[in-house]
């Protein structure tokens, strides 16, 4: 890729610090529409070098011209800092992501799909007890065993959690494997199952149509706030 998609997306994001009711963006009181600096050409290389994966097309792209991370989806998108000699992404939920994995393709059913289906199928109802403290009992037993399959580090092997939306909600990008260079949503804090995002035709919400169709509805923001007014 070129990255002729990111020209002056860069330039668009900025402006927004200034526009009227950009503060109503979701997300913006946190990342105040500003950026980090790009990565150069040598950082770049030196991050694919480290973590041995060659980063997706857009989302390299995106490193090397409009930032390392800050404004975008969410509460932004996180950044990827060299610290200590070590590439890493922060953010809150970051450390899920095992960075010495990210060249093992990402498992689009999970580690271990039918242990998964077992549980939801065995997870204990409310109503199914007479006594509040016995229903308490059978969950917190139930929460024991689907904790360590849900959150394995093998479901997440191929990915870096690249934003959160806040809540422990979160989104991954994923970096190998056939779902490579698209984002998915993590809401296991609720006991749902990691999903991919689907863009306005069904098909995978790639890194740049997530990120430019946030920015394209932030721009619309503050235009209806001003024919509002």
């Amino acid at each position: 890729m070129d990255g002729s998609i990111w020209v002056g997306v860069r330039e668009r994001v900025l402006a927004l610090i200034a526009a009227p009711a950009g503060d109503r963006v979701f997300g913006a009181a946190g990342h105040k529409f500003s950026l980090e600096d790009p990565l150069t050409p040598a950082e770049l290389a030196d991050l694919e070098s480290q973590t041995g994966v060659s980063l997706p097309g857009e989302y390299r792209d995106f490193l090397l011209h409009v930032g390392a991370g800050g404004a975008g989806p969410s509460y932004g998108v996180y950044p990827v800092r060299l610290v200590q000699g070590r590439w890493r992404w922060e953010g809150d939920g970051a450390e899920l992501a095992d960075l010495s994995r990210l060249a093992e393709p990402f498992p689009r059913e999970g580690a271990d799909p039918e242990a998964v289906q077992l549980l939801l199928s065995e997870r204990p109802e409310e109503e199914d007890f007479e006594q509040i403290e016995d229903f308490d009992d059978a969950i917190e037993a139930w929460d024991e065993r689907w904790e360590p399959v849900m959150w394995s580090a093998d479901r997440t092997v191929g990915a870096v959690v690249i934003s959160t939306l806040g809540c422990a909600a979160r989104e991954w990008l994923i970096m190998s494997g056939p779902e490579r260079g698209s984002i998915w949503s993590d809401n296991r804090v609720d006991d749902e199952d990691l999903k991919p995002l689907l863009d306005d035709t069904g098909g995978p919400m790639t890194f740049a149509r997530w990120y430019l169709t946030w920015l394209e509805k932030a721009e619309r923001q503050p235009a209806s706030a001003l024919a509002a007014g």
